[in-house]
């Protein structure tokens, strides 16, 4: 079993930086791939990032790429989401997930996770 906790959400000015953290327990985090999703009021959850657990392979949503950077460190049963040049459209519930099954790839759909955390609220003003 693994719980993980977000932490790092707030409310920022467009243009600004973030870093959000996702503290996992349990000692079998560091062989689940990881991911990052949002959800904002009226909208479905949506895929962010993801990070294959023994390359640290990644894949971003169109919507972020070259503005975030999703990492891990295993020794520390820690993940990162580095989010750079903020835009009101990134204001959302961010979520950070673990997929536990043994996929070659890592996975862009909410569906192939089975841990999540509770969330943290990003919030961004123009």
């Amino acid at each position: 079993q693994v719980q993980l906790v977000e932490s790092g959400g707030g409310p920022v000015q467009a243009g600004a930086s973030l870093r959000l953290t996702c503290a996992a327990s349990g000692s079998t985090f560091s062989t689940y791939h990881m991911g990052w999703f949002r959800q904002s009021p009226g909208k479905n959850r949506e895929f962010v990032a993801a990070i294959r657990w023994r390359d640290s392979m990644t894949d971003y949503a169109d919507s972020v790429k070259g503005r975030f950077t999703i990492s891990r460190d295993n020794a520390k049963n820690t993940g990162y989401l580095h989010m750079n040049s903020l835009k009101p459209e990134d204001t959302a519930i961010y979520y950070c997930a673990a997929d536990k099954t043994p996929r070659l790839g890592i996975s862009s759909s909410s569906s192939s996770y089975d841990y999540w955390g509770q969330g943290t609220q990003v919030t961004v003003s123009s």
